[in-house]
């Protein structure tokens, strides 16, 4: 049996893919060989036609120049595959379903889903959470997931084979402070992981969530120094993980190699889940 992780043939829909952890996964699936569509809420020849109802982070995305949907699929290109770029709000089944359509209509099919669209900037201890801003993480962490997963079961099970790859977070395993809504919805992510698990097992999909601890992306770069360095110090390792660790976690999840693990919560934590001190 072939020990080396070979994505050949099959073809990903990286959600939230400009940047960050959305970034290195699908770079990371194009280098072991898949043919990826990079989907995200902003793409730049778009970028005039945005509104800020995303909150703070896609503002600062689009007026700090750090959305690279296009130039991730240049850089895919690049390596010789093939590559779409999408803008596909995962709050809305009629872009999530164009997006799907596109993929199977251009590449052929969709085999790998990675749910990694997000938000993370709704910070605020229990009763100063706003209601508004809790709806809306509702809608884009867990809804959104639940969209995309939906659009590409038919396609999976016609195939027989099917990768879906959901992030959730520790602050769903172990609870945030100041995060009730990003913590819910995360832990919101592990129930529906291992539901898809159960249901898609029959039809050769298998279904797992990456449960990241602090990894330093841009959205960790833009916060709180103090706090960063603190919550890295839980860490065993004593320092924030990097986005290809969670990408290198995803490549394995997606191969052959992973067949017979699903519904499995894979920690990529640094174990800041652990007693550290």
């Amino acid at each position: 049996m072939a020990s080396e992780i070979d994505l050949t043939g099959r073809v990903a829909l990286v959600t939230g893919g400009s940047r960050g952890l959305g970034r290195a996964d699908a770079l990371t699936l194009a280098r072991a060989g898949a043919d990826v569509v990079v989907a995200d809420l902003l793409v730049e020849s778009e970028l005039s036609e945005e509104t800020d109802a995303y909150g703070p982070l896609a503002m600062v995305a689009r007026t700090q120049g750090l959305v690279g949907t296009e130039s991730a699929v240049e850089e895919i290109r690049r390596l010789g595959r093939r590559a779409l770029a999408v803008k596909c709000d995962v709050t809305n089944r009629e872009q999530v379903n164009a997006a799907v359509t596109r993929a199977v209509e251009e590449l052929g099919s969709v085999d790998i889903l990675i749910n990694n669209a997000g938000t993370l900037d709704h910070v605020g201890q229990f009763h100063d959470q706003s209601p508004a801003l809790w709806e809306r993480d509702l809608r884009v962490n867990l809804t959104g997931a639940f969209n995309c997963a939906q659009a590409v079961w038919p396609h999976m099970k016609e195939r027989k084979w099917g990768r879906i790859v959901s992030m959730a977070s520790v602050a769903g395993t172990l609870g945030g402070f100041g995060q009730a809504s990003y913590a819910a919805t995360k832990a919101g992510i592990l129930g529906l992981t291992k539901t898809l698990a159960m249901e898609g097992g029959r039809h050769g999909i298998t279904a797992n969530a990456i449960v990241p601890g602090i990894i330093g992306t841009e959205a960790f770069h833009l916060a709180n120094a103090a706090m960063n360095e603190r919550i890295a110090n839980r860490t065993v390792f004593k320092r924030p993980g990097e986005p290809q660790d969670v990408a290198n976690a995803i490549a394995f999840l997606c191969s052959d190699l992973a067949g017979y693990v699903t519904g499995i919560e894979l920690n990529v934590s640094g174990g800041v889940e652990l007693f550290v001190f």
